[in-house]
């Protein structure tokens, strides 16, 4: 087995735990967590071993359960036998760098599960904008937006997203009303190197060249704010765009299939890391995480 596919742990003991106990609560009060954190971490061991290991909402074993409990407490009372660091009381150090606005929109309203899940991680968070070279130095995990293709890193991709045309409600009472893509000519247009707008165009059949006027903005949650103030019309990532769509202060510009549509960004947001950086179980707790809480 590669040390990448070895389970955290606090995954094994969590296992151990409501194996021997048949209970979230009881098994939370033993290892001083959360219920949250007791079933992420038996969700999470599950998918490393890529098998289930409980059967019945009874927490009876499945047989591959028995038998895999079997190998645990044989590996714990090994570890308790030779102390090792993976056992060593303190908190373990992640630090993460994030691009503003995934963080503000998608991953802060989440993290409080992440934090209750794994008590014994601090996670620092580093704002980081590698299409100005702002780089946090040092993260052992990187979120970047775009195409997917990292030379220098290894990564997998956590969520793809849709663009469409939004701007604030009065703007689209004052310049609508808009049923056409073609009612966009002469229109205030942001712009943003991170999200192009002939993505838009090519969607919905207009050949018209990349905006060259109107202001431009090198984070999309500033273009959002941008938007919001009536500056004019943003093309962003629904996902992204979400927070300002919750409280009112951006819209889409109509109700016709053209407005109402949605079109797929090219670029996605992955995760990125060092080689081997998979093989700290922080790191390893904090992606399989990512990958599997809703977005």
């Amino acid at each position: 087995m590669s040390a990448a596919r070895i389970p955290p742990v606090q995954c094994l003991l969590t296992f151990e735990a409501l194996a021997r106990l048949r209970s979230v609560t009881q098994t939370a009060e033993e290892l001083c967590v959360t219920p949250s954190a007791v079933s992420h971490r038996v969700k999470q061991l599950e998918q490393i071993i890529g098998t289930k290991l409980f059967g019945r909402a009874d927490f009876s074993l499945t047989i591959e359960g028995v038998e895999y409990l079997a190998h645990v407490r044989e590996g714990l009372a090994m570890l308790q036998r030779f102390p090792s660091s993976a056992m060593a009381p303190g908190k373990r150090k992640l630090r993460l760098a994030v691009t503003p606005t995934f963080a503000r929109s998608i991953l802060i309203p989440r993290l409080r599960q992440f934090t209750e899940a794994y008590p014994e991680i601090d996670l620092t968070l580093q704002v980081s904008i590698p299409l100005l070279d702002v780089v946090a130095e040092d993260a052992d995990l990187t979120i970047r937006f775009g195409a997917g293709r990292y030379a220098d890193m290894e990564y997998t991709c956590l969520t793809k997203d849709d663009v469409t045309p939004l701007a604030s409600p009065a703007y689209v009472r004052e310049h609508g009303p808009f049923e056409v893509a073609q009612d966009l000519a002469g229109e205030t247009l942001l712009r943003s190197p991170l999200e192009p707008w002939r993505t838009w165009f090519a969607a919905n059949g207009l050949d018209w060249p990349e905006p060259v006027d109107g202001s431009q903005f090198n984070d999309i949650g500033l273009m959002c704010d941008g938007a919001a103030a009536g500056m004019g019309i943003g093309l962003i990532r629904l996902k992204l765009a979400q927070p300002w769509l919750d409280n009112g202060s951006l819209v889409r510009l109509g109700h016709s299939s053209v407005f109402s549509a949605n079109v797929p960004s090219p670029h996605a947001h992955y995760l990125c890391w060092r080689t081997g950086m998979m093989d700290r179980w922080e790191c390893a707790a904090f992606a399989e995480w990512l990958k599997t809480s809703p977005a």
